[in-house]
């Protein structure tokens, strides 16, 4: 039996799973912030699972926001953390052997697996809150040098476009992210829900930050396929929510790249990319997959 442990801005979610990845007993509980609040929730989550396991746990995975080296995270802004060994923690409160990993790389092995593991070069972009992705290159996760492979939200696609992360202009998650959308929308308490709705309802400004928004999404999957040479690119996250609006948004560019550039035409980025379709808890079931591999 393996814990795996997805650790949000919104939520904490921990699955039990055995070795096919069947999902055995689940909890979910408020985010928390800061270390020993985070500390304290991922223990907690782990311990609501215990009472089901009929054997002995094999090991504890735990995908967080931010880079993440060493079971150190880094810059996880949305849980209040600046630096801290995370994974110390937890192993040193539940005397268990932990592994942590990115939550975004956490989601893209659940996919990866979930989704039947014959991908030799995987990646998942989530389209949430902020932007990422997860590569899985023959069944491992890519992390990079300094644990920050993936972090395409800060790559700039337009120097003119909406400043957003950082102060960096024309970020692709300042086009396609939640936050992004809500701070082009400008409004207080606004959503990402209010202003697609406005452009639903045919405001001139809300179609226009819509349209980033396919615009970013589609230049996401063209980066991802020409740098790690992707044959499998899976869209997750909220503004997948779009359904098939984002699909046809992101066909309009793939189309007009291909027409003028046969090597982005080779591509088939139509083909290639796809919009998740599984209720499951993929994050932490990916969290559980990074424990059983770290073990």
């Amino acid at each position: 039996m393996r814990i795996g442990v997805d650790v949000g801005g919104t939520k904490i979610e921990a699955v039990l799973v055995d070795e096919q990845l069947d999902v055995l007993a689940t909890c979910r509980t408020p985010a928390r912030q800061g270390p020993a609040a985070v500390t304290a929730g991922t223990v907690e989550a782990i311990e609501a699972m215990l009472p089901h396991v009929p054997g002995r746990i094999e090991s504890i995975g735990i995908g967080v926001p931010g880079a993440i080296r060493g079971g150190v995270v880094q810059h996880a802004r949305n849980i209040g953390i600046r630096s801290f060994d995370l994974e110390a923690a937890v192993a040193e409160a539940t005397g268990s052997a932990v592994a942590v990993c990115n939550d975004v790389n956490a989601a893209a092995l659940g996919s990866w697996a979930l989704g039947g593991a014959t991908s030799p070069s995987f990646a998942y972009l989530n389209l949430g809150t902020g932007m990422a992705a997860g590569i899985v290159l023959d069944g491992r996760v890519w992390e990079g040098a300094g644990g920050v492979a993936g972090e395409i939200g800060y790559v700039s696609a337009d120097p003119h476009g909406p400043t957003h992360v950082e102060g960096l202009p024309g970020t692709l998650e300042g086009y396609a992210s939640g936050s992004g959308v809500v701070a082009q929308w400008g409004q207080p308490g606004a959503t990402a829900i209010d202003v697609f709705d406005a452009a639903a309802a045919g405001d001139d400004r809300a179609v226009a930050i819509r349209e980033g928004v396919f615009f970013g999404a589609a230049s996401a999957v063209r980066l991802l396929a020409l740098t790690i040479g992707a044959d499998t690119i899976m869209l997750g996250g909220g503004l997948t929510g779009l359904g098939s609006l984002l699909r046809d948004g992101m066909a309009t560019y793939f189309d007009a790249w291909a027409s003028t550039s046969s090597l982005i035409a080779s591509l088939r980025l139509g083909s290639i990319a796809h919009i998740l379709d599984d209720d499951r808890p993929i994050a932490a079931i990916g969290a559980a997959i990074a424990g059983r591999q770290h073990g």
